[in-house]
């Protein structure tokens, strides 16, 4: 039952925390499990821990009616069978004693074939699940499962090309840096010569349709990227080394194309998207996805994005023809985005088949919310599954393509609840809806549910359930340390403010007692801008979590609040940002502050503001663009320039430095180094290859030219973005605690 999750706490207090007991993080919490995932008979769940004290993952594997838990090895957990879709059916596949094995899910057959002496991937099950398509390397070949005879389909050969190489940095760097300018260096220029060309470098895997006749190829040309390198100034030898690292944001964009290959009239075609609504010129860059193949037709759909974002196109490729039909166009003056909708080049979302060859479902944010839509390809007619103002946040279809099963927060924005919608009804069914978040799973009969589920206070565990009877839980793990279970964890208060334009934003509340009130408080900012952190469920950030705890022990009020841009809250919450990121997000924390002092008798003199990645840009812009608001700031691994940062993410909100110097100048904290007045704390890792050293050591340059005092830096010489030891945790937050403890109280 699910009362034994709940642990009972009213007889428990909240100890005494200490930061070296906190910052070990799961050392403190335990190790949670992750992934859950089903066996192909439905009698086994398996899932996995990262134990503190293990460099390895342990997988384990429990057994519905033994009720045991078993460890498994390493060879055991990979020799499990996983599952592919193909053939409308499920299908399963496993390497198995240096074979290939395929579980037929209707018959249940094993069949065995040795394995091939090259390393084979991209397993495609066609053929009314007759055949196997694979890749190894630039090959396809076709397997047949009857006789396990494979036959050499086609081999490509891949060429390679340079692109002219320009970051536009310098100049920005000479204008900052009164070092930089009396050094009168000069930058060597490569004048390259553009070059057009068609080269298979295969970023994807080779595509083939069900009939085996046709294979699609994508060719991406992307321009010459600058690596950075990250010195590692510890290491065994003693020596410092360079590791490469990811480019900065570029200005050009990478652009795919789209070739379909027919084996039976050897004929090789660009497929043309230059008709698409709004696509202007033939050579605007796109970002292609995977097709989704009819299983019955000669037919596939697919995904497209303009590579800066701003449109998006759902079109039907007839195979035969090779012709493109527009189904669906987006379109937004921001960028594309939201749950359900894929990203730029990461994963396609929600999209598939409803019926085969007629109708495809897929997800979109045409009313200001991500929800559920399907379109009959015949008619053109859309229809709305969803709507309201929630998010989807992951939806599956049932095998039997009656229902989708959905997770979304139509209950509350902080909350992710499970529901299954029934196509003929239209109606939704609540399954899972207490206070918490779910993560799901469902077993390959669809009788059967494996989930995470967490509450504010409680961390992960796994639980499983009969979708008919779904009150009937059980909890197959239990992770939490005595520690942990020993403390009765203070549960933060969910609640709003209006922000000065009239919105709403969320926040998490921690409040201290009213005897220990110390009239102080401390505004977090997450990471990661697009993320939730706000809600009724286990927090990412489980140390800072514990350290708010300690925080309203000594009296601090603490609030972590959901700016501008973060995820849970629609479309135009999500893109409030663009082109100004420090604008209406750091507002948000002004208003916050305000509402702090308003009405929990703050002393608007002694409200301090911290936080990591994101957190730690909008902690500087608040301290050089707001002076005076806030006593202090400590900013953690903090972007101090966004034309620094990466393309992908970057280039969504901005745009291009070439296209849009004004938006990075407004945005970025190093343009507004000579506003800061009040304390300010810098946390730095070395090696940090997300927002890297670099970012910081600039910063810190700026700041030494321009005479700035009552600021300090500590840096952590064998740690990344997210830290590892334990020993940089205890060090990091001491200094954050004494900091507060200086200059708050």
């Amino acid at each position: 039952m699910f009362l034994a999750f709940v642990l009972c706490l009213c007889t428990k207090g909240l100890a005494q925390l200490q930061l070296d007991q906190i910052m070990k993080g799961p050392g403190f919490v335990g190790a949670l499990p992750e992934a859950p995932e089903w066996s192909v008979d439905g009698k086994l769940i398996y899932y996995w821990k990262k134990h503190p004290d293990s460099l390895q993952k342990t997988f384990y594997s429990y057994h519905m009616s033994k009720k045991q838990t078993v460890v498994l090895t390493k060879k055991e957990w990979q020799d499990r069978w996983v599952w592919t879709t193909g053939a409308g059916r499920l299908n399963y596949l496993r390497v198995h004693d240096e074979n290939l094995q395929y579980l037929d899910s209707k018959t249940q057959q094993v069949k065995t074939y040795p394995l091939f002496t090259n390393a084979i991937w991209n397993l495609q099950v066609q053929n009314n699940a007759q055949t196997v398509v694979f890749q190894q390397g630039q090959s396809l070949f076709i397997f047949d499962l009857q006789n396990g005879l494979a036959k050499n389909l086609v081999t490509y050969r891949k060429s390679k090309a340079e692109t002219p190489l320009s970051d536009g940095l310098s100049q920005t760097e000479h204008a900052f840096f009164e070092s930089i300018r009396k050094q009168e260096l000069q930058s060597t220029k490569f004048d390259l010569p553009t070059l057009k060309f068609i080269s298979f470098e295969h970023q994807g895997a080779l595509q083939v349709d069900p009939s085996a006749r046709f294979v699609l190829l994508k060719d991406e040309q992307e321009p010459k990227e600058k690596a950075t390198e990250v010195p590692h100034y510890i290491s065994a030898d003693a020596h410092v080394y360079n590791e490469k690292a990811r480019s900065k944001v570029m200005n050009e964009e990478p652009t795919q194309r789209l070739f379909l290959h027919d084996l039976l009239s050897d004929t090789l075609v660009e497929l043309d998207f230059s008709k698409l609504t709004q696509m202007n010129n033939k050579d605007r860059a796109l970002i292609i996805h995977p097709v989704i193949f009819s299983q019955t037709k000669p037919l596939a759909f697919f995904d497209i994005r303009s590579a800066d974002n701003k449109d998006r196109w759902i079109v039907c490729l007839e195979l035969e023809t090779s012709r493109i039909k527009e189904l669906e166009h987006q379109h937004d003056s921001a960028w594309i985005g939201g749950p359900g909708i894929s990203s730029w080049n990461f994963e396609t979302g929600t999209l598939g088949w409803l019926q085969d060859a007629q109708t495809i479902y897929f997800q979109s944010e045409e009313t200001g919310y991500s929800h559920l839509y399907t379109l009959d390809l015949s008619s053109g007619k859309k229809q709305a599954l969803t709507s309201g103002n929630y998010e989807v946040h992951q939806a599956i279809l049932s095998y039997d393509l009656k229902s989708f099963y959905l997770t979304c927060n139509k209950n509350h924005p902080g909350v992710r609840d499970f529901w299954r919608l029934d196509l003929q009804s239209g109606g939704l069914i609540p399954i899972l809806n207490q206070t918490g978040a779910y993560e799901l799973q469902l077993s390959p009969d669809e009788k059967q549910l494996a989930y995470r589920f967490s509450t504010s206070t409680q961390p992960w565990e796994i639980f499983t359930c009969s979708v008919k009877n779904p009150k009937d839980q059980l909890q197959i793990t239990s992770s939490t340390s005595e520690a942990f279970q020993s403390n009765a964890w203070q549960k933060p208060e969910i609640l709003s403010f209006k922000g000065s334009d009239g919105i709403e934003v969320y926040a998490r509340m921690y409040a201290p007692k009213p005897e220990l009130k110390n009239g102080a408080a401390v505004l977090f900012v997450h990471g990661a801008g697009y993320l939730q952190n706000a809600h009724h469920y286990w927090s990412y950030y489980q140390r800072e979590f514990l350290f708010h705890q300690m925080l309203i022990q000594k009296g601090y009020t603490v609030l972590d609040v959901d700016y501008r841009a973060s995820e849970g809250y629609g479309r135009n919450y999500r893109t409030a940002i663009y082109r100004h990121m420090g604008g209406r997000d750091l507002q948000d924390f002004v208003d916050a502050k305000q509402f702090l002092v308003a009405n929990f008798e703050i002393d608007p003199n002694r409200v301090g503001i911290y936080g990591g990645s994101y957190g730690g840009f909008i902690t500087l812009m608040a301290l050089f663009t707001a002076p005076g608001t806030f006593a202090c700031g400590a900013a953690l691994r903090s972007v101090t320039d966004w034309a620094h940062y990466n393309h992908e993410y970057t280039s969504n909100i901005l745009n291009t430095p070439a296209a849009d110097t004004g938006a990075y100048q407004r945005s970025s904290p190093i343009y507004f180094a000579e506003g800061l007045q009040d304390p300010l704390l810098i946390l730095h890792g070395m090696i940090d290859d997300n927002v890297q050293f670099q970012d910081v050591v600039r910063l810190n340059q700026r700041l030494i030219e321009l005479g700035k005092k009552d600021w300090w830096m500590a840096l952590y010489p064998v740690e990344r973005h997210g830290f590892e030891y334990t020993s940089s945790w205890i060090d990091e937050y001491r200094r954050i605690y004494e900091f507060f403890e200086t200059y708050l109280k």
